[in-house]
């Protein structure tokens, strides 16, 4: 085995691990892939998980900047001493040739963690839909390219797949969040139901946040139904990168109870989650 070929499986691997680490399940769903694709998928993984903890490494905005900007610039083919360094981008270029993938589309993803690294709220249920959209969206819809051929169908169902999931987060996130003075539930729907933000950075339980806890709960169900729906849409062999929707179902199965404390830090096991997606790829829904 050649160095170069030592090197880049060792940089497959570190990104495997990475994904088993932070985003475990997405590290589940692709199992249920071949391994050429598999490779690829967890490099895309891999780089969401970089991207998405950019802002928990800092203490301020400015280095937080400064790391997005090198993969913006990576991306960009902007020189800045290679990839070799880094596992993660070398894998991410590899995936980009060899499938293709939207430079652009990675490019804003990164353009929209901006968001994560200051402590302004999200104003609105718009701007919420549109931040989701240039991240799970996009992580779904470019995953469903890599497992097949890019669609029209595979974009719809991917839109709606990142919004549940993406609303989910925010509602699961909420107790790391509040302790951050972040606010990504929208300030919109809080207001609407009365609920004032230094409650919720008090973490404080009122039935004002519950119910606007509830409205949110009620918009990822409907983008989950109407995920589920659309599955039937693509084909079967795209169908696992949206595996971890069990997990979002699930998620908000839990949320939704009406002794659920928002600020309470959920964890569900490894077991559980294998469980899940396991059970969930022997269905009709995500096999034919």
């Amino acid at each position: 085995m050649s160095g170069a070929d030592t090197a880049g499986k060792e940089a497959a691997g570190f990104c495997a691990e990475l994904v088993r680490t932070h985003d475990f399940s997405r590290y589940v769903s692709t199992l249920f892939v071949p391994a050429e694709q598999r490779r690829a998928l967890l490099a895309l993984y891999a780089f969401n998980v970089e991207i998405s903890r950019v802002h928990e490494q800092v203490s301020q905005p400015l280095p937080g900047e400064m790391r997005l900007q090198w993969w913006t610039d990576m991306l960009s083919g902007t020189d800045h001493g290679g990839v070799e360094g880094n596992p993660v981008a070398a894998e991410l270029m590899l995936a980009i040739r060899n499938w293709r993938l939207p430079v652009e589309r990675l490019s804003r993803l990164i353009d929209e963690h901006q968001f994560d690294l200051y402590n302004d709220p999200m104003p609105t249920m718009a701007a919420l839909e549109g931040y989701i959209n240039d991240t799970s969206s996009a992580l779904f819809s470019l995953a469903a390219g890599i497992a097949g051929h890019p669609s029209e169908a595979a974009d719809h169902l991917a839109r709606h797949a990142g919004l549940a999931q993406g609303i989910a987060q925010v509602i699961a996130a909420l107790p790391k969040d509040a302790s951050r003075r972040q606010l990504f539930v929208p300030q919109e729907v809080l207001e609407n139901h009365g609920c004032g933000i230094e409650d919720i950075f008090a973490g404080k339980q009122t039935p004002k946040l519950r119910a606007a806890l509830d409205q949110l709960l009620g918009e990822a169900r409907g983008h989950l139904k109407t995920a589920y729906a659309l599955l039937a849409d693509v084909p079967p062999q795209v169908r696992p990168v949206f595996l971890p929707l069990a997990m979002v179902e699930h998620d908000l199965q839990c949320m939704s109870r009406a002794d659920n404390d928002p600020f309470m830090p959920q964890a569900t096991s490894r077991f559980r989650t294998l469980w899940t997606l396991w059970r969930a790829s022997r269905s009709r829904l995500f096999r034919a």
